[in-house]
């Protein structure tokens, strides 16, 4: 099982973006089979089997093993990743591709939707991917925000200058600064 799976293709977010999908997704973060899975939710394996096969074919759910039970061949199911990924690019860009200005917040999105596409093409199977994320919130008074950002915008300039180089491996550094929004409950 993968740790994420990133869902490019329109299929496999209509597959996935159903209720009762993603509770049989759910449970199939283990190895069961759908009579398993129904029991659990209460649901006949048919149509368990029904949501089980479109994840199958949408490749969101793999079948492990297959046993026979009584004359008849069950499959053994289990999710193909702990975690599904949907790609911005599934819903479309309308309007103008890339924002210029820096400071919107169209700019901030544009960004994250570019991180985003990189790490989903990242080699997975790679046996070190030397990577850090760092998370924080930094409390600043208003009359302070502009000293702040040029701090900020000044320490990374720094850093751009003297790692910029040709020579060495390349890797990319996007920082977000935003303000922080109400906590959704």
């Amino acid at each position: 099982m993968r740790d994420v799976l990133y869902l490019e293709q329109i299929e496999q977010a209509e597959a996935l973006l159903k209720p009762q999908r993603v509770e049989v997704l759910r449970q199939l973060a283990e190895p069961r089979t759908c009579t398993e899975v129904a029991a659990r939710l209460g649901q006949t394996p048919q149509r368990v089997y029904y949501h089980v096969k479109r994840l199958v074919d949408a490749g969101l759910v793999d079948l492990v093993s297959e046993r026979k039970v009584r004359g008849v061949h069950e499959g053994i199911y289990q999710a193909g990743a702990r975690s599904y990924w949907l790609s911005p690019r599934l819903v479309g860009r309308i309007g103008v591709h890339r924002v210029q200005d820096e400071l919107s917040l169209g700019y901030l999105l544009d960004l994250m939707e570019e991180v985003q596409a990189d790490i989903a093409s990242l080699d997975r199977t790679a046996t070190e991917l030397p990577s850090i994320g760092l998370s924080g919130e930094i409390h600043v008074r208003p009359e302070n925000r502009q000293e702040f950002l040029r701090e900020l915008q000044g320490m990374l300039q720094d850093l751009f200058t003297r790692y910029g180089g040709a020579e060495g491996d390349a890797f990319k550094l996007a920082v977000a600064c935003y303000p922080k929004g109400d906590e959704h409950e």
